[in-house]
């Protein structure tokens, strides 16, 4: 059963800081009517808080950018996700915390205009970033198409982050990424690498040149690059991805062979991980079973 979910990822210089959210609703409209199929748009990393990277004063304009994630921001993305009927994922924003704390928030509002999701970049990029570390992996719900988990940017080096949601049921892991910086090569490895060894889907989605590197992936569960921006260049890839290739893959194998989801069998002892105190469960191990952890 085909399980279809059309999206447009738009790499694109980020929005000043202060810049009113009118110009963002009027590139998103103009998206959706020239895209009018499109069922979910993702942006790249801090792409409504632009603030020019290296700036002497650019931690300061970066809290200075900061709502709480009830303020009038999110309320406003919210009625433009409703008013245009479509899964929204504004790439991330600065949040303040409840205790003054800043995070780098990756958001995602539902056609129905709510907040569907909210995760908190768990990894910031150190010492060039000022957020403070988020404490938890986030999955949310499409109704009838599956589950989509977030990492963003310095995340997806940390092979515990895709890990942890694709057990956790994502089907798409969407990774909105501010790289500025000559890396951007090794992170489409890793975009190829976590779909592959997690089968899963990857949608990276880079911030378009001058600020950033561009070259923004869609990356399918056996590793195959479906989609790619060519280089810094602003522009919007186009892509219907199927979630049921997920389970045709760890169904079947990857290129018909390998499941790596199902390496266990009944009665394998566990298996201690003193790197994190902890230890892998045969029992626990299947995508989906984050609620029966032992």
């Amino acid at each position: 059963m085909s399980r279809p979910l059309p999206l447009a990822l738009v790499q694109a210089a980020p929005h000043p800081a202060q810049a009113p959210l009118a110009g963002f609703a009027s590139d998103t409209e103009r998206l959706l009517r020239r895209l009018p199929g499109t069922r979910m748009v993702v942006h790249p990393e801090l792409h409504l808080c632009g603030v020019e990277p290296g700036a002497p004063d650019a931690d300061e304009r970066l809290h200075d950018a900061a709502e709480p994630l009830d303020g009038p921001r999110t309320r406003a993305l919210a009625e433009l996700a409703g008013d245009l009927k479509v899964w929204l994922l504004p790439g991330t924003v600065c949040e303040r915390g409840p205790g003054g704390e800043l995070f780098n928030t990756a958001l995602a509002f539902s056609p129905e205009g709510r907040l569907a999701a909210s995760y908190r970049k768990v990894f910031p990029w150190r010492p060039y970033e000022p957020y403070d570390p988020g404490d938890r992996f986030v999955v949310f719900d499409v109704p009838g198409t599956g589950k989509i988990g977030f990492a963003v940017c310095y995340d997806a080096w940390y092979p515990e982050v895709s890990r942890h949601l694709a057990w956790m049921g994502a089907e798409v892991i969407v990774n909105p990424v501010m790289t500025t910086t000559a890396d951007r090569a090794q992170e489409l490895v890793l975009a190829r690498a976590n779909a592959i060894v997690n089968q899963v889907h990857v949608v990276s989605v880079n911030t378009a040149g001058p600020t950033g590197t561009g070259r923004s992936v869609v990356v399918d569960p056996e590793g195959r690059v479906r989609a790619e921006a060519p280089s810094e260049a602003a522009t919007v890839l186009t892509d219907v991805l199927d979630l049921d290739d997920v389970t045709r893959v760890r169904t079947h194998g990857t290129a018909g062979v390998t499941r790596v989801w199902d390496v266990f069998q009944e009665g394998d002892a566990p298996l201690g991980l003193p790197l994190y105190a902890g230890r892998i469960d045969p029992r626990s191990w299947h995508p989906g079973q984050a609620g029966e952890a032992r």
